[in-house]
């Protein structure tokens, strides 16, 4: 049944590993949001040959044995010695406007991912349906088809055996001959359809030979108790998931302008930071060895000066961008609303259609019945059975492609406003099991 192909679909088709893999991408960034403001911990270490030379003139000098002398020299030098050091930092974010920007953007992305999850999971569903739909259609066409072409064939035999008794023209014939040549030709057209309609739906679900339930005679698929319009709308307006992301990126795109903007804001950290530099070596005055050793902890405040005018031609850029988002914002709510309002007025007429197209079945199938009598009894030719054959069989595929079609239109609907999922997927599922 169509249930069990969304639940292959669902842990089989591609789409899903890309959807999926989009959301926890977004689950990441929400981490990353959370990161900016922790802590950060760095250490540096390097190791070089380096050159030294220190001097110092007019320098007070002062010891115990010695006494105090008054411009004394100081000299030492290293030539090629050896030089290590280290440092480790932590630094930790106090104040940043441009750092909460950053952070709102993470989460607005993460949220962003959600509703592309949401979005590509309704699509999937609404995929997977017409795949099955497709095959259901296809073979019921190739069914009608090939029943239409066992009536030709045999009315080709009967024109036959009623010329050569002389009971019927030559014209019959030919008639009979022409029609089944043709539909010879539409059944091998019918039968590819099917194919690769079957080969779609097995490539979305991984079945080779999923189990096909197609809508009884008597299926009622009209909604009986479709909300308004105006009820729609609202819910479209609300829920949509593509809405919602296009918004999502008006968000980002004012964060942006926002981010851009703080740049020139001060920012202050906490700061603690240790260190160590070595160097020892052999120079002018002979050996030598110099240690120095650091510690600090305190804040810093670090005010952005002139950057030549790229940060504001970069805000510059980020308004016109966020205009651009709104606008978009704007086009996506005017296509939904377009799209709820043809699907809930295609449901609002489908009762109408449904029961136009059941009477046309009826008609078709009498017509038939009366056509057949006739030509037995020599009031009706073959090409009008013919005809009336034809007429019935695409009546009856119209009356299940609009069935079909009214479902359809019931989850669309719903994926507008945002309200698909596998319980409406299995309301629809019922009529099949009926």
């Amino acid at each position: 049944c169509r249930s069990e192909a969304w639940r292959a679909a669902s842990t089989h088709d591609p789409d899903v590993a890309v959807s999926q893999a989009v959301r926890d991408a977004g689950d990441a960034r929400r981490a990353q949001a959370t990161a900016l403001w922790r802590p950060t911990v760095t250490l540096t270490g390097n190791a070089a040959r380096m050159n030294a030379d220190s001097r110092t003139t007019g320098a007070n000098f002062s010891t115990p044995a010695f006494g105090q002398s008054n411009g004394v020299d100081f000299n030492t030098s290293i030539n090629n010695g050896n030089a290590s050091g280290w440092t480790l930092e932590a630094r930790q974010p106090l104040i940043s406007r441009e750092r909460q920007a950053r952070s709102r953007q993470l989460e607005i992305s993460a949220n962003a991912a959600d509703l592309e999850w949401q979005s590509d999971r309704q699509d999937l569903m609404l995929h997977t349906v017409q795949r099955y739909f497709d095959v259901v259609l296809a073979r019921r066409k190739l069914e009608l088809l090939r029943q239409q072409l066992g009536a030709v064939e045999k009315a080709l035999t009967e024109a036959k055996d009623r010329f050569a008794l002389g009971d019927a023209p030559i014209t019959d014939t030919y008639e009979a001959s022409a029609r089944a040549q043709n539909l010879r030709a539409q059944v091998l057209v019918a039968d590819n359809e099917l194919q690769l309609a079957q080969t779609a739906l097995s490539d979305a679900t991984g079945l080779v030979s999923p189990s096909l339930q197609t809508l009884p005679p008597d299926a009622n698929v009209v909604p009986t108790d479709l909300p308004p319009l105006a009820h729609w709308l609202v819910l479209a307006s609300d829920s949509n998931p593509l809405l919602r992301m296009q918004q999502t990126k008006a968000q980002d795109a004012h964060e942006e302008t926002v981010k851009l903007g703080a740049v020139a804001s001060a920012t202050l950290d906490l700061v603690a930071q240790a260190g160590q530099q070595h160097l020892n070596g052999v120079g002018d005055f002979g050996p030598a060895s110099n240690t120095t050793r650091q510690s600090m902890i305190g804040v810093q405040l670090t005010i952005p000066l002139y950057t030549g005018g790229y940060r504001s031609a970069r805000q510059q850029e980020a308004v016109h961008l966020e205009d651009k988002a709104l606008a978009e914002v704007e086009r996506s709510r005017q296509q939904i609303s377009q799209q709820t309002r043809a699907a809930w007025l295609g449901l609002q007429a489908s009762g109408a259609r449904i029961s136009a197209l059941a009477e046309s079945v009826k008609a078709s199938r009498a017509r038939l019945d009366a056509t057949q009598l006739g030509r037995q009894v020599g009031d009706r030719t073959t090409l009008d059975f013919l005809n009336a054959e034809s007429d019935a069989s695409s009546a009856e595929l119209a009356l299940l492609q609009a069935k079909v079609d009214v479902l359809l239109n019931q989850l669309r609907l719903q994926a507008l406003a945002g309200q698909l999922d596998e319980t409406r997927l299995e309301a629809v599922n019922t009529l099949l099991q009926r």
